[in-house]
């Protein structure tokens, strides 16, 4: 195999919905009959995003009018190693079509209708299912009925519980009480703790903080984990890991840190130029009305504490 390591841009095509499009590989290419996401090679003095509008293009006859940064993966085949950098995409004219004698599919995160996917795309696949927005408990603020009720009040697909005073039997109870709601929904309950207590609690994951993340050398038995970074060290450990996100802030002032300077959105996308191997949300002083800005600046989406029980 080469050791030459191929440019390659990559797109995910997003309908309001959450509904994502794959295409298969046509004949004559590797893996052909694959299915994919639709993309391509980055030619001399194009930038990732003109790679994409072009590929785009000629591939499916759409010219892409919104699309935003969100992952690189670098992934070895037999007949090359390729550097991944996917984008999700927002808004196009035009209707998709098989200019190459491919076909193109709408799939449902978590429910996909085709096969075989290629063998890089698996984690995206996953990362598809995450929301837009993750909500982070502050009963410590506004006190545990309160909360509880709040979780009742505004049904998050994603409730992180960080409660950072509760000795372990009292978080195992708010954690058991939070569940019982958050479940009841249909919604993901992650606690924000040491991973060996939460082993028999009714919860889908864990999120790290960042001496927990470093500390670890292999990933912890849950479904979802996720993890507070700081710097680029902490995303690549992120990524080693195969953590399945991660929360970068904070990006805009917040009582949480009083006197510490924020990012800002230089800093955070600065923080987002190397290897993104796992989604991130950005957090810190953030609403909803920051999602599109997130997004622009390589976010995921946005995570908010006291903003999403307002």
């Amino acid at each position: 195999m080469s050791n030459k390591i191929i440019d390659v841009v990559a797109g995910a095509l997003m309908r309001p919905d959450g509904t994502f499009m794959l295409g298969s590989r046509p004949e004559g290419k590797p893996y052909a009959g694959y299915w994919e996401f639709p993309g391509g090679k980055v030619e001399p003095g194009e930038s990732h995003l003109e790679a994409l509008k072009r590929e785009l293009a000629e591939e499916m006859g759409i010219a892409v009018t919104s699309a935003t940064p969100w992952l690189t993966k670098i992934h070895h085949y037999e007949h090359a190693s390729v550097y991944l950098r996917f984008f999700r995409i927002w808004s196009w004219q035009g209707e998709p079509q098989p200019h190459e004698g491919q076909a193109f599919a709408w799939q449902t995160p978590g429910k996909l209708t085709v096969a075989p996917m290629l063998p890089a795309n698996g984690h995206i696949l996953k990362s598809l299912a995450l929301p837009d927005a993750y909500a982070i408990s502050c009963a410590h603020e506004i006190g545990e009925e309160a909360q509880l009720q709040a979780m009742r009040e505004k049904p998050w697909p994603v409730v992180q519980v960080r409660e950072p005073g509760m000795g372990r039997e009292q978080l195992g109870d708010f954690v058991a009480q939070a569940a019982a709601i958050v479940h009841g929904y249909g919604g993901k309950l992650l606690v924000n703790a040491d991973p060996a207590w939460c082993a028999d609690w009714p919860v889908d994951g864990v999120h790290l903080n960042g001496a927990r993340l470093q500390a670890l050398e292999t990933r912890p038995d849950f479904d979802w984990v996720g993890a507070s970074i700081h710097d680029a060290a902490d995303l690549a450990k992120a990524g080693a890991l195969g953590l399945d996100y991660a929360l970068l802030g904070h990006v805009a002032a917040t009582a949480s840190h009083p006197g510490q300077p924020a990012l800002g959105w230089d800093g955070f996308a600065a923080m987002l130029a190397g290897e993104v191997p796992v989604p991130v949300y950005a957090l810190g002083g953030l609403s909803l009305a920051d999602l599109d800005t997130a997004r622009a600046h390589g976010a995921h989406g946005v995570a908010l504490m006291r903003g999403a029980w307002r």
